[in-house]
């Protein structure tokens, strides 16, 4: 016979309930099923024809810029044009009073008259003479005399042509007409004042705007990075015909129009040791004025085959490298450092660290790690086409 206690059934059911409990615990504590591999999406890399583009900074400078200046001297009498608009070559801008150069042309006709009066006379008087000289009524040295004067005369009537000339030409300068077509400014000049009084005096000015430039200065150092890679068939040139130009506005948009690149400077800023590029852009709504600073990129050579990624796909350590992640064919995560080149868009041109078949992860990066599994999403394995030209 047992010398354990018999308990009563009252006690028993806090004991089974315990029980209960303790097994909940137990299975409670045993770890769950392995969490299912990340999802991640990836882009196979390949290797295409990149745009090698850099992004410089410069001012906008008009093609053309006319100083609209008083070539005679006298008072202001109007100022034809309005300020601010548009203006053809030719058109009317200022009168100067016309009086002083009007009597001077008349002046200067009356000699005119004179001097043809005097040839007149002195030509009658040569063939006079040439004819006596024949019959020797009049001696060899009489008829010398009078074919130098007539000579003389003839240099006279030519001399007040010039004079007649000049003084039509300062009468046509007193109505001063635009050089060339462009937009013209605010006047720097009143009525009444006196302008031309020893000194050409600067009246306005007219700027060409459409067509307009955008001069970028580029280090030199850059271009010869730029040349070496060149010389070394790692790049192509490009003509400077061909090179496409985009400007990027103040807000950090692109300007709608292309522009092109119209040549590089042959000397080097001593101060700065840059050297100047000119490109042009179609301006026809006036938006782009000069002296404004803005940023061109503009295309200067192409990879032939280059590998480009997303920005999104790089990462940086602590030490600022770049890295990038990929799944090789076992479905693990694998960290790359890469060298990165220029910015082109919204990717980044890769120069060293990826080949072409190389499948770089592009979304679903803050969930993996190197060395860890991850499932490739199959519906959509990234592979942009990126053109030559940026776009």
């Amino acid at each position: 016979m047992s010398n354990y206690p018999i308990l009563p059934l009252r006690h028993l059911a806090p004991l089974a309930l315990l029980g209960v409990l303790l097994a909940g615990c137990d299975s409670a504590a045993k770890p769950d099923d392995k969490a299912p591999p990340a999802q991640v999406r990836v882009e196979t890399v390949q290797a295409q024809p990149l745009a090698i583009t850099s992004e410089l900074s410069g001012r906008i400078l008009a093609p053309r810029t006319a100083e609209v200046r008083a070539r005679v001297a006298g008072v202001l009498l109007k100022r034809v044009y309005r300020e601010g608009s548009d203006v053809k070559q030719g058109d009317v801008l200022f009168l100067i009073d016309p009086a002083p150069f009007k009597a001077d042309l008349d002046s200067a006709r009356a000699t005119l008259a004179r001097a043809e009066a005097t040839r007149y006379q002195a030509r009658l008087q040569d063939q006079r003479y040439g004819e006596l000289v024949t019959d020797k009524a009049v001696s060899r040295q009489e008829y010398d005399n009078a074919h130098a004067a007539l000579l003389q005369a003839d240099a006279e009537v030519a001399q007040a042509k010039a004079a007649l000339d000049r003084a039509r030409l300062s009468l046509g300068y007193a109505t001063v007409t635009a050089p060339i077509a462009g937009r013209i400014g605010r006047a720097l000049v009143t009525e009444g004042a006196l302008v031309g009084q020893n000194e050409s005096t600067p009246l306005a000015t007219i700027q060409q705007l459409n067509p307009i430039h955008a001069d970028v200065t580029q280090s030199t150092r850059e271009l010869t990075a730029l040349r070496r890679a060149l010389r070394a068939g790692e790049l192509s040139q490009v003509g400077e015909d061909q090179a496409k130009a985009t400007l990027i506005q103040d807000d950090g948009s692109a300007y709608p129009l292309p522009g092109k690149l119209l040549f590089s400077d042959i000397s080097v800023d001593p101060s700065t040791n840059q050297i100047t590029l000119r490109s042009e852009f179609p301006n026809p709504d006036l938006d782009l004025l000069p002296g404004s600073y803005v940023r061109v990129r503009l295309e200067q050579a192409v990879q032939p085959r280059g590998i480009s990624v997303p920005q999104r796909a790089i990462l940086r350590d602590s030490a600022g490298v770049a890295k990038v992640m990929l799944v090789d064919q076992q479905a693990q995560v694998v960290a790359r450092e890469v060298v990165l080149g220029n910015a082109q868009g919204d990717r980044w041109i890769v120069n060293e660290g990826l080949q072409p078949g190389d499948r770089v992860v592009i979304e679903g990066l803050q969930h993996i790690k190197a060395g860890d599994q991850v499932q490739v999403d199959p519906t959509a394995d990234a592979n942009p086409i990126v053109q030559h030209n940026g776009q």
